[in-house]
């Protein structure tokens, strides 16, 4: 089985939507770029099943980035930080409007995540997402908790990131050998 199948396979379909999602953005050429998980999975060495994929637009297309993915056929709901989107599978896309991630798709890589090509946030921007996320006590602590397994794993991954890690993580992560 591949890694697109498997991925497929767990989210019941999700593959299609996430092309689908690249498509749309691609093809309106609007810089963007997946965050969250599914950029944690591309830089860490163990890459993990999500049904979630987070994503940012840069500041002047989130207007045509969801007409872009309405056109493709997303269902669209509107909240304050954020606009979420479903197709026909389980994954559930979510399109953040925070200000602290508008800059990331200016630095985004091209990624192979789960044999799907497509634009994720820096190896930097990533690790700062997830700190932000980790740092929120609003969210759930189920979230709370894999935010902060996911910073464990690019730490793992790129022992480098440790020097950019708060006081308080230091404290809970390891420190990387020959670091």
């Amino acid at each position: 089985m591949t890694a697109k199948q498997f991925y497929d396979w767990q989210t019941s379909g999700g593959t299609d939507d996430v092309m689908r999602l690249v498509a749309a953005l691609e093809g309106k050429d609007i810089p963007w770029c997946a965050i969250g998980g599914v950029a944690v999975n591309h830089w860490a060495a163990e890459p993990m099943v999500t049904q979630d994929v987070d994503f940012v637009v840069a500041t002047d297309d989130v207007d045509r980035a969801i007409e872009a993915l309405r056109k493709a056929g997303f269902q669209v709901e509107k909240h304050r930080w954020s606009v979420n989107f479903t197709g026909l599978s389980k994954v559930s896309f979510q399109l953040s409007t925070e200000d602290v991630y508008l800059s990331f798709p200016a630095r985004a890589v091209p990624a192979d995540v789960h044999g799907i090509l497509l634009r994720v946030a820096a190896l930097e921007d990533t690790l700062a997402g997830k700190i932000l996320a980790w740092q929120d006590s609003s969210r759930r602590q189920s979230k709370r908790i894999k935010d902060f397994a996911d910073i464990a794993r690019l730490v793992e991954s790129h022992p480098q990131l440790w020097n950019c890690l708060p006081a308080e993580l230091k404290k809970e992560i390891e420190k990387p050998t020959g670091q």
